[in-house]
């Protein structure tokens, strides 16, 4: 399997897409075809474990890794989650049903995959031949950057740096990155939002001379945010296992379609559904969640993408963005993989902040995709229904999506799809918030609002949260968003 940038140009293999992160163009690496997984191959999956159906999805993509090697690498990686069970699914409602994503190291759906991610590198640069140091280039509006310090956290070989906005991400979010453990890792707060810190590393990624200057320290970048191709194909296997659960528990039938509800914030767990979809998972719809940054449910329903508005920051933190990076892989399959326009909407946007597609574009997009949004009093009310009706508690995030699938529900009511809502985070993670939406009190202080949410919902607390109260923060720079190579080099000269 070769893989080829959305901007046009080169060609390479699995190993090297995930170690260059991003293309000599700027753009994104895609699979040269969408890999196929027959109705065989899926009922094969209802017996297997989660490591053995994700190896299963990710050896169509990486054909150049061994796939004993890879299978190891996934049950090292998900022994990690609680009860060796990374992804289980819970049923809610009649037809309703969470995919819950949070059970491993650090609490969020990233942890899908960048458990996983430290070995598709590390292999990649054998493969490829790569001796350097990898620098891990990493921006996050809160759950990556965590996900990825402890995924690289002390491997040989490899450096990370972490970059996120300073007022723009969640309390506790903040104490996971700021105590984080390891010799090779550091993390900068920066001036502005989420936006500023994920241009600002794509820059640096681009920058010839920044290019230059590294390759004079031995040092060569990578990526593990959700524009590599590392990120997201293991992101895809959640999806596979998640149609297996369903038929396997006589929720459905073999070959039975179903609709996906995901918080979306920079397109990229979304996409891996749509990706399953190209490889013949039965997916009906893809219900796109967005918070008040609503540039993705606009852009579903006119097909013009405006970032020329304003910004919010929202309970939902990971999902206050307004430039979803990977929002190109679907353009480029939507325009008929045209390279060339890809490219062009790519400058559109850089320039003017805008740009738009044509009607047989939006249509194509259509036959998949639908988006809604939540603001932050009808996430409260959807995290409240919930928990009211069946006791189920979800993160903020979570929420957006449950109100995008209830207005569905509420405007197709003869529609008898069954729904998975992808939940996101551990409520945990946002205690003040989630604890405001499920019993109506409001407290200052994270910690009096995990042992209150657990007086009142029971559900237990992870001991990597409760642990954070007492771990001294290692990192506590704030810097420019324009100095952020300075930041680099100051690092990998330590």
């Amino acid at each position: 399997m070769k893989f080829i940038s959305t901007r046009g140009g080169e060609k390479v293999t699995g190993a090297r897409a995930i170690v260059k992160g991003l293309s000599e163009n700027g753009g994104l690496y895609v699979p040269e075809k969408f890999p196929q997984v027959s109705r065989e191959e899926l009922e094969a999956m209802l017996e297997m474990s989660y490591a053995e159906r994700a190896t299963k999805v990710l050896i169509k993509f990486l054909d150049d890794y061994n796939e004993k090697e890879l299978l190891s690498a996934c049950e090292n990686a998900y022994s990690k989650f609680e009860r060796n069970d990374p992804a289980p699914l819970v049923k809610i409602d009649d037809g309703v049903f969470m995919l819950e994503l949070w059970h491993g190291p650090t609490c969020a759906f990233k942890d899908m995959a960048l458990t996983l991610l430290p070995y598709l590198l590390r292999k990649g640069c054998d493969l490829c031949g790569i001796k350097e140091e990898i620098l891990i280039l990493v921006a996050t509006s809160g759950d990556t950057g965590k996900a990825a310090l402890e995924g690289f956290k002390d491997a040989d070989g490899v450096k990370i740096t972490v970059f996120y906005p300073s007022d723009g991400v969640s309390k506790m979010q903040k104490l996971q990155m700021s105590t984080q453990e390891g010799k090779n890792v550091n993390v900068v707060a920066v001036k502005g939002n989420f936006d500023d810190c994920q241009t600002a590393v794509k820059e640096i990624f681009a920058s010839e001379s920044c290019a230059e200057e590294l390759k004079k320290k031995n040092v060569i970048l990578s990526s593990a945010n959700s524009i590599n191709f590392g990120r997201l194909a293991p992101q895809i296997a959640y999806y596979f296992s998640a149609y297996a659960d369903l038929v396997s528990s006589d929720q459905i039938e073999m070959g039975e379609e179903i609709d996906f509800a995901v918080p979306t914030g920079n397109f990229g767990n979304v996409l891996a559904a749509y990706y399953a979809k190209r490889m013949g998972l039965p997916v009906r719809r893809l219900h796109c969640a967005s918070n008040e940054n609503k540039i993705i449910a606009d852009f579903l329903a006119t097909g013009v993408y405006d970032m020329n508005r304003e910004f919010y920051k929202t309970t939902s933190p990971s999902m206050d963005i307004l430039l979803s990076s990977n929002l190109e892989r679907l353009l480029f399959e939507a325009s008929g993989r045209n390279a060339k326009l890809t490219a062009q909407r790519m400058g559109q946007l850089k320039e003017a902040g805008k740009y738009e597609i044509t009607p047989e574009e939006l249509k194509f997009i259509q036959e998949t995709f639908d988006g809604g949004y939540a603001d932050e009093e009808t996430s409260v009310e959807a995290m409240y229904s919930v928990f009211e009706d069946v006791g189920y508690t979800m993160d903020t995030h979570t929420g957006c999506a449950m109100k995008v699938a209830q207005d569905w529900f509420e405007k197709h009511k003869k529609d008898e799809t069954k729904t998975v809502v992808v939940s996101t985070a551990n409520p945990y993670k946002f205690p003040q918030d989630v604890l405001y939406a499920v019993t109506g009190n409001d407290v200052k202080d994270s910690f009096k609002g995990i042992k209150r949410l657990h007086a009142a919902t029971a559900m237990a607390v992870p001991k990597c949260l409760i642990e954070l109260r007492d771990k001294p923060a290692r990192f506590t720079k704030t810097a420019d968003g324009k100095k952020l190579f300075e930041e680099i080099l100051e690092f990998i000269g330590k």
